[in-house]
């Protein structure tokens, strides 16, 4: 007897939903076909323990199993499911044969017929959605992530008995219910951190404000101890909330990673992730031999934070270049290319020198003669080039630290991040791909920062004078700009241009001299 089920297949961030074809019949030997990987092969031994465990029999005779489309390479163990409800089906031991091709079922089963979580589930259930399948069967654990897609009925299951009793109306199983539009907007404000923890360091708080708004990279280099990590650390608090657009592309990423914990729903707050420095290029932009999404792709719609920069090794920044161009990452592989969403924002800290302490008010940097510059030589000018504000973080004196005032709250500063955000918002109207200063082109720079005869004065005596290279003047437009929009000013003043180009520590030749 041959019998149809329904499960997903996960590329990139979107799921292609596969027929899983089962025929019983005379003769002896268990085949599956259409490109299984090895963990989809011995899902024969799983199932077999799974049937039996629980009640059910595991026919001896001749069983066919094909994925299809046939020519898609098939991997994991989520196919468990539905290929074990398509042999009961087959052997009849499913009374209503008809109702399967009704649902997507997907997970991993396990020897005593549990079921276990499996990756991709929001993403799964999109594709159910769009395809108008009567409702989605999930392991419990994955319940809550499906659910948030509406108009489909997703069950969460336990075990492979609970399924089986609810496929032959023995037993009602209940659809999850999630309100994801309530829950998310409770949960967007919730912090752990907030800039008023920070006991002085304005001008740097000042300057994150700046990248917020702009949507700028920025880094910082300081000593050990001045607090860059703990700063880095609260950027998410001023950024503006997800949309819910955002937060469904920045889940489903999560989802396909597998890194949701448990009973998830919308990721409500930006993300914010912070790779060790001995990370390799493929974890960092993704990729491997099924493609799956790097730091960057995880940090989408949120921070990038890499501490320690020059410690990194240079192949992995350097690959990072074209994704921060084009804020998406491609994996080509044979037969197919998969594009993973990378827009995020990037901050990097860095000590100034090998030991630390150059540029240091009280402590004397140890180092000897051109070992500053050849720590600086780590990081290439074209990384350098897409990071718009250098900031340089001294430490914070006792006096600063003994206070008892608290500093401002993210609350407020958030608030004119908002504010400024909205401005461009108006500006970029229709302009695709490009919602903050910091994506503006070369074209629209001419357009939008016209500055006046002042600030051009100003801006060629600092070049002179500061020996600021080329690549530093379009960024000096862009950040001038984001200063103007926070100031709620329709034109770029000389003290938007001044506070700009102070943000451009490293372009300045002989800063390591």
């Amino acid at each position: 007897m041959l019998v149809k089920t329904f499960g997903s297949a996960v590329y990139g961030v979107n799921a292609i939903t596969i027929t899983v074809e089962v025929n019983v019949s005379s003769g002896q030997k268990f085949f599956m076909v259409g490109l299984p990987d090895s963990a989809v092969k011995e899902s024969e031994q799983r199932i077999e323990s799974a049937l039996k465990t629980s009640g059910y029999f595991f026919p001896r005779t001749k069983v066919i199993v094909n994925l299809a489309p046939a020519d898609i390479r098939k991997t994991g163990t989520a196919f468990d499911l539905p290929i074990a409800i398509g042999i009961l089906g087959a052997t009849e031991q499913i009374k209503n044969p008809e109702r399967l091709g009704d649902y997507v079922i997907m997970g991993e089963l396990s020897l005593d017929g549990s079921i276990l979580p499996i990756k991709g589930a929001l993403p799964i259930a999109i594709q159910a959605r769009k395809e108008n399948f009567k409702g989605l069967i999930v392991p419990r654990q994955n319940a809550r992530e499906a659910g948030m897609v509406n108009q489909l009925n997703v069950y969460g299951v336990e075990h492979i008995r609970e399924l089986i009793e609810f496929l032959n109306d023995e037993t009602a199983l209940k659809p999850t219910e999630v309100n994801t539009r309530e829950e998310f907007y409770n949960a967007q404000y919730n912090f752990e951190f907030d800039f008023s923890d920070v006991k002085g360091q304005s001008n740097i708080k000042r300057a994150l404000e700046i990248a917020a708004a702009g949507s700028h990279n920025a880094i910082l280099i300081g000593p050990p101890g001045a607090g860059k990590t703990m700063l880095a650390k609260r950027l998410p608090t001023i950024l503006p909330p997800l949309s819910l657009q955002e937060a469904l592309e920045t889940t489903k990423i999560h989802s396909v990673a597998g890194k949701l914990p448990e009973n998830a729903t919308l990721i409500s707050k930006r993300p914010f992730r912070s790779p060790h420095h001995t990370i390799s290029d493929v974890a960092l932009v993704g990729g491997g031999t099924n493609p799956q999404p790097g730091e960057i792709s995880l940090a989408h719609n949120g921070v990038l934070f890499l501490d320690e920069l020059p410690e990194f090794k240079r192949t992995v920044l350097e690959v990072m270049r074209q994704p921060m161009e084009e804020r998406r990452v491609t994996i080509s592989r044979a037969k197919i290319a998969i594009d993973f969403p990378a827009s995020f924002m990037l901050i990097a800290s860095m000590n100034p020198c090998p030991c630390g302490f150059y540029n240091h008010p009280e402590k004397e940097c140890t180092c000897p003669p051109g070992a500053v510059q050849k720590y600086l030589n780590k990081i290439s000018g074209p990384l350098l080039d897409r990071i718009d504000l250098h900031v340089e973080v001294t430490p914070v004196p006792f006096s600063e630290l003994s206070k008892n005032e608290t500093g401002e709250h993210s609350e407020n500063i958030r608030e004119r991040v908002i504010k400024a955000r909205e401005r461009q918002a108006l500006r970029y109207q229709g302009v695709e791909g490009v919602y903050a200063n910091a994506q503006m082109s070369s074209k629209q720079l001419k357009e939008i920062c016209v500055i006046s005869q002042a600030g051009q004065t100003l801006l060629k005596a600092a070049m002179d004078k500061l020996n600021l290279s080329a690549r530093a003047y379009d960024r000096i437009l862009k950040v001038s700009r984001t200063i103007a929009d926070l100031a709620d000013s329709d034109d770029i003043k000389v003290e938007h241009l001044a506070e700009a180009i102070q943000y451009r520590s490293l372009d300045r030749e002989g800063w390591a001299g």
